[in-house]
């Protein structure tokens, strides 16, 4: 289990990181205040994890709780996984994962309904190791054309890994790929490209770019483009919903965007 605790000490970074952010160091802050400040736990899928943790130490300098993260998917059957997490007890004040995932969560009452905050959209890219020829995805036809040569394909576990194993190959009219595709749970696929076990990558391009040892060769057209949707929500039994709710605000606002679009993803329509 990975977890990751956001202090104070990212406070200068934070202002950096969220151009227009003016950040306040817990240091700075009367000392009652600081003492009062809640942990904020906080379960996050991939997709939205690089920026979250630029912009993670900004909100702790505002508001000096102290963020206590929990890393799973957004769903599948690996005990990391979110809803699994929630089911078994395990505590959140906020969410962070795919839209349709967090959806499910709240029709089963888990999470407020009224607290979901859309953060971001994501899209599919690919990588391939490092030193490798980089080949073209730019056209549909060339998409299909390097993917029917690949020797093997990794996708993941999560939203991006659904897609390419129920819909993309049949769009590009191979379903024939699915025999040299492989999923892989629970680490970043970039991470099975960059050892070698596989020639070519899929994943959200979020999760794809801060892994070392592969070239991001692009996002695949639009054509067969898969989009998701990231969003928040605090469960129903968060012990901090107020804090969490304004965890959230922070991460949609506009002074955050600019980091959200430089960790690959697309700010939401407004």
């Amino acid at each position: 289990m990975i977890k990751t605790n956001w202090m104070a000490a990212g406070a200068a970074a934070a202002m950096l990181l969220a151009p227009g952010v003016h950040a306040q160091s817990t240091a700075q802050l009367p000392a009652q205040a600081t003492a009062q400040a809640p942990d904020l736990h906080v379960m996050i899928s991939g997709g939205f994890t690089a920026a979250y943790q630029k912009l993670a130490p900004g909100f702790t300098a505002q508001h000096g709780a102290r963020l206590k993260t929990e890393h799973g998917p957004s769903m599948g059957k690996s005990p990391e996984a979110i809803p699994n997490r929630l089911a078994r007890g395990e505590h959140a004040d906020v969410v962070i994962m795919v839209g349709y995932a967090l959806d499910d969560l709240i029709k089963k009452g888990m999470v407020d309904p009224q607290s979901r905050v859309e953060l971001a959209d994501s899209r599919i890219g690919m990588v391939v190791r490092q030193g490798a020829t980089v080949p073209d995805i730019r056209t549909v036809d060339a998409l299909r054309q390097t993917l029917t040569q690949a020797k093997s394909i990794a996708y993941s576990d999560s939203a991006s890994g659904v897609y390419v194993e129920r819909e993309l190959f049949t769009k590009l009219g191979v379903p024939a790929l699915a025999a040299k595709a492989k999923k892989v749970e629970k680490i970043p696929v970039a991470s099975t490209v960059a050892n070698g076990q596989y020639e070519i990558g899929f994943q959200q391009v979020a999760e794809l770019l801060p892994v070392p040892g592969v070239t991001f060769v692009g996002r695949i057209p639009e054509e067969v483009q898969s989009v998701t949707r990231f969003a928040g929500g605090v469960p129903v039994k968060a012990e901090h919903p107020a804090e969490a709710k304004a965890l959230l605000e922070f991460l949609a606002a506009p002074a955050a965007q600019a980091v959200v679009k430089e960790t690959g993803l697309d700010s939401v329509p407004h």
